[in-house]
């Protein structure tokens, strides 16, 4: 879900569809077809995706309100509504921002690049159609604390403030959010080989950080290079592989049970725009013990969209309430590991857990849930 003081990132499929409405004017009505035939969209995803940015409830939160929705007979007509033509107002100035970039803008999220589309056909040559289509943008991210980087992430250039305090609390080097005293956004180009384009985007996140913590930092530092498919890429050693669950002690499992995590998978997709237009990116979410899904975060990394969707709940002050994360993803140690140091009740993965990842979930006590598809789901702990 969106929030109202925030306009959906450039290059999205929300920023698309309000840029999309603007032109046809406020109040409008367009219907969905129309404008999938313009965003190269199916209706369904469109339908999907305009229920995030009306005003529907989804547990404590409301939608920011920028479109309204409503089906006349077969069809489905969209149109933008005075909050939406604000945002739609943000959304032109971030992608302008981004056709001349200063040196602190953000790359986009999602990248526009031309492809071969081929099909076969039975008894007959292979087709082909040249086509342009979204990909997902994965770039370094150096997270920097009181001047000494210590990792460096492959991760997907959006909600990135979320990213570093999630990453920097579940991972121990701050005990809670005020141990961040400052935060600052920084955008360099790194050399590439390619002719065409010399210089690659890369972020460095840099945090001002409490002394304590800091003195704690350089006690146990490692160095640290990220991957998008690994957890421990760059530890110099194997005594620097920490395994422990470091429990904060889970808060009450009341109500959370099997239909609440297939409920909260059933709408998962729904609220995975990126994941629309690219296929690429995993995503994090937060549900009510109903399965009522609040919060989702996306990233091209597993661990990245989790480490975002933590530290959106810190500070929003939701990860206090009773809930439960979802991942589209295998049940890995380190996602474990992360729920159960902030404290988490339960994690749900589409995809089965490592026998690691179990092993952790029981020690720090933590209900575990694998292969959550359809009408059934894995208790693993």
């Amino acid at each position: 879900m969106y929030l109202k003081e925030s306009p959906p990132p450039a290059g999205s499929l929300a920023a698309a569809l309000l840029l999309a409405l603007a032109e046809e004017g406020v109040d409008r009505q367009v219907s969905l077809p129309r404008l999938g035939k313009r965003l190269q969209q199916g209706v369904s995803v469109l339908l999907r995706e305009l229920t995030l940015m009306g005003s529907a409830r989804l547990g404590p939160r409301t939608g920011p309100g920028w479109v309204a929705v409503q089906q006349d007979g077969d069809r489905w007509l969209a149109s933008l509504t005075p909050a939406g033509a604000a945002a739609a107002a943000a959304a032109a100035t971030a992608a302008a921002a981004i056709e001349t970039p200063d040196e602190d803008t953000v790359p986009p999220p999602l990248v526009r690049v031309p492809v071969l589309r081929e099909s076969r056909i039975d008894a007959g040559d292979p087709t082909s159609v040249e086509d342009t289509d979204w990909i997902a943008a994965e770039v370094p991210v150096a997270l920097v604390f009181n001047g000494i980087s210590h990792a460096v992430m492959m991760a997907t250039p959006q909600d990135l403030e979320d990213f570093a305090l999630g990453f920097a609390l579940s991972e121990g080097i701050l005990d809670e959010a005020a141990d961040c005293r400052g935060m600052e956004l920084h955008t360099v180009s790194l050399p590439t080989a390619a002719d065409d384009d010399p210089e690659a985007p890369a972020i460095e996140l840099r945090l001002d950080i409490s002394s304590r913590a800091f003195a704690r930092l350089k006690d146990r530092r490692r160095s640290l290079a990220g991957r998008t498919g690994c957890g421990v890429c760059g530890i110099d050693s194997l005594s620097a592989l920490d395994l422990l669950p470091a429990s904060a002690g889970p808060r009450s499992m009341a109500g959370i049970d099997v239909r609440s995590v297939l409920a909260a998978f059933d709408a998962l997709s729904r609220c995975q725009p990126l994941n629309a237009q690219a296929g690429s990116l995993h995503a994090a979410g937060w549900a009510l013990p109903d399965g009522t899904l609040v919060e989702v975060l996306e990233d091209v990394g597993r661990h990245n969209a989790l480490d975002k969707l933590l530290g959106r709940l810190v500070r929003l002050g939701l990860l206090d309430a009773p809930g439960f994360v979802v991942m589209s993803s295998r049940g890995s140690y380190e996602l474990v590991r992360k729920c159960t140091r902030l404290g988490v009740t339960a994690m749900a993965s589409i995809s089965a857990p490592t026998a690691l990842a179990v092993r952790i979930a029981r020690e720090g006590r933590l209900a575990l849930w694998g292969l959550a598809r359809r009408d059934k789901a894995v208790r693993y702990a």
